[in-house]
């Protein structure tokens, strides 16, 4: 009988566990690293050589981290407030998140400042490039 009970005991506690790692609807779960970007110190509505210049390298820095696997989503808020745009992380720790976000070159140039927080969701959340134009 002390075996059963080890053993029950043993599997509520594996069981647990695992649930602990599915969220609603069955999902495997994981924690993303959202970044927010609010305009910075030195944003201005205006569009100079300078600020394209910061934009294509802003850009640039986009698409370089989503070819490492680690950002999975990004894009602009479109109403034209403070919040400005979104970073979403995947399969980093907080630090390499602040690091990401923080050596981006808007945000670096004080065009953007960030605002990082956790996120627990869907494991595998992602964006997928659009597919070829079939010819």
């Amino acid at each position: 009988m002390r075996y059963r009970m080890v053993a029950l005991s043993l599997l509520v506690t594996v069981g647990t566990a695992l649930a602990a790692e599915v969220g609603p609807g069955g999902y495997q779960m994981t924690t993303y690293y959202v970044a927010f970007l609010y305009r910075g110190p030195r944003w201005t509505p205006q569009e100079t050589a300078e600020t394209k210049k910061i934009q294509e390298e802003h850009m640039a820095n986009i698409r370089r981290m989503a070819a490492s696997g680690k950002l999975v989503l990004a894009g602009p808020f479109t109403d034209d407030g403070e919040l400005r745009g979104i970073f979403v992380f995947q399969g980093v720790s907080r630090e390499e998140a602040e690091q990401m976000a923080a050596n981006d070159p808007a945000v670096k140039a004080g065009r953007l400042r960030i605002e990082l927080h956790p996120w627990y969701a869907a494991k595998g959340i992602r964006v997928d490039p659009p597919e070829p134009a079939k010819k």
